[in-house]
């Protein structure tokens, strides 16, 4: 079996080198999944660039998208990280396992966006009218569809990244959803 290894700050050009020292300073650690895109030169800034890019959606719309995907993807690591980030932004355990299945009862936009994000992830960009009438119903727009394809893309990537290089998770463990929900 292939063991990929998360390099240490040492280990990075001096680029990224001040990419690890801003999140450091920023959120208190560099997570494993991006010193992991540190390997390539340009990957960690470029990714923290496209990631961080101004958005239509509001965080806790973004972290309904990356949940709902990343349980898609079934990548672990993105899993707990946006657990971790679903609660800052106050979601409870309960509701982030319910996003996690692809609906969100308890408020009906957010019911909305999950659904919609789990029809266009399952069906490969070609979401069910159904799910897109309750997206727009719902009071999304066309430029917030086009902010939640980007977030799938973006998260897609991590989720990719992770499930190929399966490094260690430095978030506390999600629940298994259907360990979760049984």
């Amino acid at each position: 079996m292939t063991k990929f290894q998360v390099p240490t700050r040492e280990e990075v050009s001096t680029n990224n080198q001040a990419i690890f020292d801003k999140l450091e300073k920023g959120i208190g650690f560099v997570p494993n999944l991006y010193a992991y895109y540190a390997k390539n030169e340009t990957a960690l800034g470029d990714f923290l660039a496209f990631q961080n890019r101004k958005s239509t959606l509001k965080a806790k719309e973004k972290e309904v998208v990356n949940l709902v995907i990343s349980q898609q993807n079934d990548c672990r690591y993105c899993q707990s990280a946006h657990t971790a980030i679903g609660k800052m932004n106050g979601f409870t355990d309960e509701q982030i396992l319910e996003i996690r299945s692809g609906s969100a009862t308890f408020d009906a936009k957010l019911n909305a966006l999950a659904q919609f994000t789990l029809s266009a992830v399952s069906n490969r960009g070609k979401a069910s009218e159904t799910a897109k009438n309750a997206f727009f119903d719902a009071g999304y727009t066309e430029a917030n569809l086009i902010d939640v394809v980007l977030e799938i893309g973006a998260k897609t990537i991590s989720n990719y990244i992770h499930n190929l290089a399966d490094f260690e998770i430095d978030f506390p463990i999600a629940p298994v959803l259907e360990d979760a929900t049984a």
